[in-house]
Formats: structure tokens, sequence, C-alpha cells
């Protein structure tokens, strides 16, 4: 990520600044964190990751309707792998970094980056989320829901749904020409006086040429203004909420699952965004 004394915003030779241009470059001589220029996705890329948006969301509207107790975790990775590939698009988890499923399947105590299996199935009380990211025409988009399986204890319920709350709380303080730190110290500011902890070791990230991009999108207060958010961009948020403490640890037979240090349950919500003139737009849903 660029720091403050670095300039990542630069006009091309023989090109005449734009009204954008100029106010991004203000900020950055007066020692903003800024991003680059080719962060500020063009039209058409934003209409490509919309499209993109448009399938994540079939693909987990899908779970939404299927999800049940006794179904296994492999079940769902099916039904998104077959619902992308029939609309000609591909699953972005499958094979990334190694990565053998299509999406993510990460219950009650599993952070994220669960892996789907014909031996794991979800049992009355469980909460899950699950993960998905697609791939349309080289565009990429995010998102993930949380599912309560069956009767699913108060204190758990509320959870997910304060977790959603979160979600929705760090999109309403994210403004153009702010700050990403406004996000984690909107949500932090929330989910803190509940009694939850937020993971400090994964975050949301630019998304839309490529599954990871800048900026890195923490969801608790980092006490820094962070990367200026500028028309244009694209990013996720999704943060992780745990009914314990924050520390998790990754599970050394797979590589891949994340787990509270603790074993109590985390939750996690996730949208993919841009920043408009205005506000932010929800390109998953």
């Amino acid at each position: 990520m660029a720091r403050a004394n670095q300039k990542t915003w630069i006009v091309p030779e023989g090109i005449t600044p734009t009204e954008l241009d100029l106010k991004v470059l203000e900020y950055q001589e007066k020692g903003f964190i800024v991003p680059s220029r080719q962060l500020i996705k063009t039209p058409e890329q934003i209409e490509g990751i919309r499209r993109a948006g448009v399938i994540n969301t079939g693909a987990l509207d899908l779970v939404a309707k299927s999800i049940k107790e006794d179904m296994s975790t492999a079940e769902i990775d099916r039904l998104v792998a077959e619902y992308i590939a029939d609309n000609g698009a591909i699953a972005a988890c499958l094979g990334y970094e190694g990565f053998p499923k299509s999406c993510c399947t990460s219950i009650n105590e599993v952070v994220c980056h669960g892996i789907p299996s014909d031996e794991e199935l979800l049992w009355d009380g469980d909460i899950i989320n699950v993960d998905v990211t697609t791939i349309k025409d080289g565009y990429y988009a995010d998102a993930s829901r949380m599912f309560m399986i069956g009767n699913v204890e108060p204190k758990v319920k509320k959870l997910v749904e304060d977790t959603k709350r979160c979600l929705e709380i760090g999109a309403e303080a994210a403004r153009p020409w702010g700050f990403v730190g406004d996000i984690g110290r909107a949500i932090e500011k929330y989910a803190k006086p509940k009694g939850y902890s937020i993971v400090r070791d994964l975050a949301g990230h630019g998304v839309g040429l490529e599954f990871h991009e800048d900026p890195v999108v923490d969801h608790y207060d980092t006490h820094h203004r962070g990367m200026l958010l500028v028309p244009g961009m694209v990013f996720t948020i999704e943060p992780m909420i745990n009914m314990g403490v924050p520390d998790v640890f990754i599970d050394e037979e797979d590589g891949w699952t994340v787990v509270t240090e603790d074993e109590l349950p985390s939750a996690q919500w996730e949208h993919t965004f841009l920043v408009t003139e205005t506000g932010l737009e929800i390109l998953t849903h």
C-alpha cells in the first residue's frame, strides 16, 4: 500500500488533467495517501464488474433457496460451481493459490476459508458463511452471506444480525473524498460496546480487475485515515466479528481454514462496493 510521501497519482504525460485528477493531486500534495490512477475503474470496467456481481448474487440466492439441515458443504459447493459455469463465468476460488473448491464454507467457529467437504454436514443450530467470488469476462465480484440452520441459539443469532449491521455501518461511513479508515472506525464503534471482537488478521480489499487489489480495508479502528476514497474505486467490506477473542489460527492440516482461537462463533458478511459521487453502490447483493 502507498505511503503518504509517495506520489501514487500520476497523470500521464500529454494528457490534460481532469477535474478528478486535480482534486486527487490536491490531496496528494497535502500528504494524504491516495490511490493510483489505475485503481479508478472506467465505466466499461464498472459494467463488467456489475455483470459479474449479478452472477455472484444469483449463486448466493441459489444457496439461500437450497441450504438446509443434513446438507453437506460439498453439496453447497457443487450448486455454486454449476450455477457459475451455467452462466458463462468462472469460480475464482477454484485453484486460487491451490484452494481446492469453488467457494468457501465456514461453520460456527470457522472465521473464513473453510473448505467444502462431503463429510461436513450442517446441523440444527449451525451458522455458516458461504463466500463466493465470480469472474465474468475477466471481471471479479466478491460477496458472502451468513445462513442460520434450524434453531440457532439467540446470542448466536444476534451475532449474525449484528455482523450484518456492521457491514451496513461500514458502508454508510464510506463516503467519496473520505478515507478507508472511516470504515473500520465506524464498525468498531458499533461492535465493541456489544462485547464483540473484530478479527484484525484479515481485511477487505480492492477487487474488480483482480481478485485482490488495493486498498486494504481494515474493519477495526486503526487510528489512521488510510487511503483516500475516490469515485470509481471498487472494494469489499467484509467484517469478521467474533463472540470471543479476536485471535485466530489457520488449520495446519489444510493450510486454509481460519478458526477463532477460543473456538467461539464468528460471523461475516461481505459485499463488493463502488464509490460514486454521492456514496457507495452495492455491486453484489
